[in-house]
């Protein structure tokens, strides 16, 4: 029997953890490495950089509701039908994925990112925005494309190299796919500190308070772009919340070849707190992503977020992550499916009727039948459309670049017509 409207933090059990405010974040001295007796830092350690330990969660694993005396209240608000629509994003979400790898694999885009489990950090933190927010992506952050409303098949134009991957982002709030590695983390922290300049914080007015989100993987965190991120927001207290999906995997580097403690532990040192989350867990990852964008929007500054998740697809389909993980890992991460989670919690709670999985089934359909005919549909753009569209006016050095292109090509129509060259 359906519980519409029942609020989503009625527990089921209660966790034994102390709160976890960002301010109060594990990363200090507390979370140096363990050492090894051969002096190199314990990979899974307690409060190595793959703990799991002091994660905010609010779902467990086999879909059990826990209590969180910080963040309960973040949830509190949300209905059955309001999971059932977070149920919704995840599921068509991830077909859109599975489709975007097919077309990839039969030739139809030149390459794909998959979001393969980590559906749960992108859908939770995404619904956790207000129209007025503006996303900056990196190229894997579809489940945040989808929440804000963008069509999906328009971030495929980018893979299937019909244009730059262009489509307004002031429509959406939510910029251009980024493909070098955290550089739009300073985009966004320009962009916030610009929000901040036009008075759009802190005013009290929730239709006007603005706050920027920059998601970015585990890798970028090795990046100087990320530093310099963190510098600035730091320094400025710009409205910024820095999203990191540690999803475990830099293409075929793990995490513990980046840190030897948990990424958001290098947060405060630049005067930022920070928060760890499981991100497979949706409830969670939205409520600790609110805390944080209500923060940023009533002038309270930045806050790093640690979504910890897994890649559960290959870096790209360029990639054959069996060459460098065991299977069993797969396995163990498969059990905690961000989907599966929630919907075994919406089964308990009496919240999943069967329409509503009968109509999502045949909505998930739709959409891979639509995201196939619009890709193949895409045709092939003429190769002088590069020079297109790569800035908003006119640009000298493009404009020569074109006339050269043009030349060269027609150098190949004069030689077809008997041209003596």
């Amino acid at each position: 029997m359906s519980q519409t409207g029942t609020p989503a933090d009625a527990p089921r059990t209660a966790v034994s953890t102390a709160p976890q405010s960002p301010a109060a974040t594990p990363g200090g001295p507390a979370a140096a490495p363990v050492p090894t007796t051969d002096g190199r830092a314990a990979a899974h350690s307690s409060s190595g950089p793959l703990s799991d330990g002091g994660l905010v969660q609010l779902l467990t694993p086999d879909g059990e509701r826990v209590a969180h005396p910080e963040y309960d209240r973040y949830v509190a608000h949300l209905s059955d039908e309001d999971l059932r629509q977070m149920l919704r994003d995840m599921v068509l979400v991830r077909r859109f994925d599975t489709e975007a790898t097919a077309l990839q694999r039969q030739g139809e885009l030149a390459l794909f990112a998959q979001s393969l489990g980590q559906e749960a950090a992108q859908v939770g933190s995404g619904r956790a925005l207000r129209p007025q927010d503006h996303v900056f992506p990196s190229y894997r952050e579809h489940g945040v494309a989808h929440v804000r409303g963008l069509e999906l098949t328009d971030l495929l134009r980018l893979f299937r190299g019909v244009d730059h991957g262009g489509w307004d982002p002031t429509s959406h709030g939510f910029h251009l796919y980024t493909l070098v590695i955290g550089s739009h983390t300073l985009h966004a922290t320009g962009y916030a500190m610009g929000v901040q300049r036009d008075g759009a914080v802190g005013t009290g007015d929730p239709e006007r308070d603005t706050a920027v989100i920059a998601y970015f993987g585990d890798g970028a965190t090795a990046q100087g772009d990320v530093s310099e991120s963190l510098v600035f927001a730091g320094v400025n207290q710009a409205p910024l919340v820095l999203f990191c999906q540690n999803n475990q995997w830099a293409i075929s580097e793990p995490t513990t070849r980046q840190a030897r403690v948990p990424l958001a532990a290098r947060a405060p040192g630049f005067g930022i707190p920070a928060v760890r989350v499981d991100g497979n867990d949706v409830l969670a990852s939205y409520a600790v992503t609110a805390q944080a964008l209500e923060r940023a929007r009533t002038g309270g500054g930045p806050t790093f977020v640690e979504a910890f998740t897994y890649r559960m697809g290959a870096h790209t389909t360029s990639d054959d992550p069996t060459r460098y993980r065991a299977a069993e890992q797969e396995a163990l991460w498969r059990r905690r499916d961000p989907i599966d989670r929630l919907r075994t919690y919406l089964v308990a709670r009496g919240a999943l009727p069967d329409e509503f999985v009968a109509s999502l089934t045949a909505e998930a359909d739709a959409l891979g039948e639509h995201v196939r005919t619009q890709v193949r549909a895409m045709g092939r753009p003429s190769a002088a459309s590069m020079f297109e569209h790569v800035y908003a006016t006119p640009h000298a050095t493009v404009e020569a670049e074109r006339a050269w292109f043009e030349s060269y090509e027609s150098s190949f129509l004069d030689r077809a017509e008997g041209s003596p060259r």
